[in-house]
């Protein structure tokens, strides 16, 4: 192997690792878990009303980040604050699986 494909070899394992956290979750075992949120977003994240934002199609990062967020009080929200709460690493992982997994639907004009 020479230096540019041993180079190469490496940058695509890196790419692989930091990309590996849009894989961490289940979508499977997050459509289990979303049960809760369902009365709000909708069972597959498109929410029926203005009040509630659509969680299907958003990026996956961009829910985890949200959930830490309110398990942490980082993002205020009276609504969202104790339902993060008992939430595990874990749980937001398959969560955002699911959610980033589902076809968002525009409902709202």
């Amino acid at each position: 192997m020479n230096k540019l494909s041993i180079l190469a070899s490496v940058a695509f394992s890196a790419a692989l690792t930091i990309s590996g956290s849009a894989l961490a979750g289940n979508a499977a075992a997050g459509k289990e878990k979303s049960k809760t949120c369902a009365a709000c977003h909708g069972a597959d994240g498109n929410s029926a009303s203005a009040d509630f934002p659509k969680l299907a199609g958003q990026q996956y990062d961009y829910l985890v980040k949200s959930l830490q967020g309110y398990k942490s009080g980082a993002r205020k929200n009276p609504i969202m604050a104790p339902m993060g709460a008992n939430l595990s690493q874990r749980d937001m992982e398959d969560l955002a699986a699911y959610f980033s997994s589902q076809q968002g639907l525009e409902t709202f004009r």
